[in-house]
């Protein structure tokens, strides 16, 4: 059953996730809107890649706090007639509408970025062993590549292997989720996988392109 309090949970996790803070960050220290500027996502990847480090850190630590921070905020306004299943599957709907408020913020014009970083947020929470494997793996390609877009695909795809084989993940709404977020993923990178087939898609490099204030 739905009640007032996971109403509300699901109402803050939307909420959280469109605080749009590369946009916020751009506007308010740089005044620019980062939307216009590198590869028009809203993002920290290019964030980073604009306006530096010291913008870009801020802005993916609270992309993935926020998310983080919903799942655990529902944990506290749920319904303790939930069973274990329905309890699971719970968070995982606040964190996806956290998720859906970064892709579609409401504070911004539902102009954001992937969700990849709020995505991130979700694992920690709810697949804590599993993101320290995953966040290995894609630094490692990260220095093997220097194209986040591949690390952030190879990293989703490896993922479910990850939680599930390694982890030993058997809760049926996590096992499903494990799944779908390749898909998710590769989906929000459609455009960088096209320019990945025609060798457009840039290398990340911290020097360059930056917008200083």
């Amino acid at each position: 059953m739905i009640t007032p309090s996971v109403v509300i949970a699901m109402v803050i996790a939307y909420l959280l996730g469109s605080v749009p803070t590369s946009v916020w960050v751009g506007k308010w220290f740089f005044n620019l809107d980062i939307r216009t500027h590198g590869s028009g996502n809203a993002g920290a990847t290019n964030t980073i890649r604009v306006l530096g480090l010291k913008a870009g850190i801020p802005v993916l630590l609270f992309d993935v706090f926020k998310a983080w921070l919903a799942v655990h905020i529902s944990t506290y306004l749920s319904n303790p007639e939930f069973s274990q299943n329905q309890e699971v599957i719970y968070w995982i709907v606040v964190g996806g509408l956290a998720v859906l408020g970064h892709v579609y913020p409401v504070f911004a014009g539902f102009r954001g970025g992937k969700g990849v970083a709020t995505l991130v947020g979700v694992v920690i929470a709810l697949y804590p062993a599993s993101f320290l494997v995953i966040l290995f793996f894609f630094i490692l390609m990260m220095i093997l590549t220097r194209i986040v877009s591949v690390s952030s695909i190879s990293s989703s795809v490896v993922f479910p292997f990850i939680a599930i084989f390694i982890f030993g993940e058997n809760r049926l709404p996590l096992v499903v989720l494990a799944v779908i977020i390749p898909a998710f993923v590769i989906y929000t990178h459609r455009e960088n996988i096209k320019r990945l087939l025609n060798g457009t898609e840039k290398k990340f490099d911290f020097g360059k392109n930056r917008i200083n204030k």
